[in-house]
């Protein structure tokens, strides 16, 4: 995490970028047809699902911290003690969706190609609610952010 404050936040709000995106393949992979192109969904989603969880863990790190090095969570409770029950309630959140990622990605790589109906069905079910949750996580954060530093952390670039 960058020592300034400022740095810090530009570079949650870079990420985030990138997570918004993350999730946005994931949601055109689920959408994209799959009757008759079963495998071929199936790699889509497993790569957008694989995207999804390595840009989560890198937003886990700037948000909680690595090793002894603080994250943006810290701040904002330095900043805002008030908001310690939201922060970790977002901490919480974080080993939820680490888990539904990897257990969404599991169940498509168990799939060894075979993709009837009910399963690609099953699957965009999944993967939409997952992506829901991801959406109320990044919505939950950035209003964390801003009550803190009245600062919008947004997501765009």
């Amino acid at each position: 995490m960058p020592t300034s404050l400022s740095a810090a936040l530009e570079q949650v709000r870079r990420h985030r970028a990138e997570l918004r995106d993350s999730a946005s393949a994931l949601e055109s992979a689920l959408a994209a047809p799959a009757p008759g192109r079963g495998s071929l969904w199936l790699v889509r989603v497993r790569a957008a699902l694989m995207e999804l969880l390595a840009d989560f863990r890198v937003h886990i790190e700037l948000t909680e911290g690595v090793g002894q090095t603080p994250g943006l969570y810290a701040d904002v409770q330095r900043a805002a003690p008030r908001l310690a029950g939201a922060v970790g309630r977002l901490a919480c959140q974080h080993a939820e969706l680490v888990d539904g990622v990897v257990t969404l990605l599991e169940d498509v790589e168990q799939q060894d190609g075979r993709t009837g109906a009910a399963e690609v069905a099953r699957v965009r079910d999944e993967g939409t609610r997952l992506l829901g949750r991801v959406v109320r996580h990044r919505q939950g954060e950035s209003d964390v952010v801003y009550e803190a530093y009245q600062v919008d952390i947004g997501g765009e670039n």
